[in-house]
């Protein structure tokens, strides 16, 4: 099976590291349209009390790179889960503001985008299938109750084997007392 992990995940990753390069080399190209996005998500963050960069270009190219490293993470097999998690967060907003085709009037412009979409939106379930993979190794979830249910029988065994031998106890020290002497 670890074949096929291998190469769904440089497939999946190809697209994001040719995106964030284009982001990178042209973030112009893509300001435009992200502008309603990044201008919402500066205003949210503005409100958290951190630093936020403020213009539209710089939040386009730290897009850029989180989908390059993220990308390259995910091809590489390194850090699988949490480029998956990090590349599935920043498509959220990269599919709000390049594919909305709720404000195209035009049939055909609506249908492209529309199917855009959709595609980045079948990107983030296959990003959450690799964020939960484990690899063929139980989960974090299993082993912890696989071990809980190993303890539990461990301490039932041990109060069995304590009451038999109190039982044991009490019966020797029951024949004791009734021995002449």
């Amino acid at each position: 099976m670890k074949p096929v992990r291998s190469l769904a995940r440089v497939l999946m990753s190809g697209i994001f590291v040719a995106s964030g390069i284009r982001q990178l080399r042209n973030p112009e190209h893509f300001t435009e349209h992200a502008k309603p996005v990044t201008d919402h998500i500066t205003s949210l963050l503005e409100r958290t009390g951190g630093p936020v960069p403020g213009n539209a270009e710089t939040l386009v190219r730290t897009n850029g790179a989180v989908h390059v490293v993220g990308g390259l993470l995910l091809a590489t097999g390194h850090l699988t889960r949490p480029a998956s998690l990090m590349l599935a967060a920043s498509l959220v907003p990269t599919t709000a503001a390049g594919h909305p085709f709720w404000t195209y009037d035009d049939p055909a412009a609506r249908t492209n985008h529309q199917v855009h979409f959709m595609k980045n939106l079948g990107l983030i379930g296959g990003l959450l299938l690799a964020a939960a993979d484990t690899q063929g190794r139980p989960s974090l979830r299993w082993r912890a109750g696989h071990r809980i249910g190993h303890s539990r029988r461990s301490v039932q065994r041990a109060v069995r084997t304590a009451r038999r031998e109190t039982r044991l106890a009490v019966r020797t020290a029951a024949a004791a007392r009734r021995l002449p002497g």
